[in-house]
């Protein structure tokens, strides 16, 4: 998958799984609540917040997952 399909791929996830977009620039995709997805390559992207690197993901559905398991839980906090 080239780059750009990758990202459009990866826009199309992150609105299923109804997490908002701010802005995409490049290779970089600005989320809600300060977390940052930056395109590696195919199929690598580094999720971080506030500036704080999270991990690597490989998989586009469990980073989905992630970002909003970890929304719903600071929404408690």
């Amino acid at each position: 998958m080239k780059y750009d399909e990758s990202k459009k791929v990866l826009l199309s996830k992150l609105e299923d799984f109804d997490i908002q977009v701010n802005a995409h620039q490049g290779k970089m995709m600005y989320l809600a609540e300060d977390y940052l997805i930056e395109i590696e390559k195919e199929n690598l992207y580094k999720l971080s917040k506030d500036g704080y690197i999270i991990a690597p993901f490989s998989d586009m559905e469990e980073m989905c997952q992630f970002i909003k398991m970890d929304m719903q839980l600071n929404e408690k906090n």
